[in-house]
């Protein structure tokens, strides 16, 4: 029988892979309309994956990294800008 938590997160990582599947199929296409259907059905996934998230957090489940330090996040967005610290 399984448990909870393993159900829980078993959802997670199957909403999470929807959630990449979209990410690629929807720049993918020229179609206005399914372009916004796919948008929307991943608005829905993003939807379930918080609820699900919060669940998991409710329940000690998932215990989130530590916070990052502000020193950590400038770190990472210089890697996007092009900016060296």
């Amino acid at each position: 029988m399984l448990e909870d938590k393993t159900m829980v997160a078993d959802a997670l990582t199957g909403i999470n892979g929807e959630l990449m599947r979209f990410g690629e199929m929807i720049p993918q296409t020229d179609n206005k309309e399914l372009k916004t259907t796919l948008k929307q059905f991943r608005a829905a996934c993003e939807q379930s994956q918080e609820e699900l998230y919060q669940i998991a957090r409710e329940k000690s489940y998932y215990v989130p990294a530590a916070k990052a330090t502000q020193e950590e996040v400038d770190h990472v967005k210089s890697l996007f800008t092009g900016k060296t610290m």
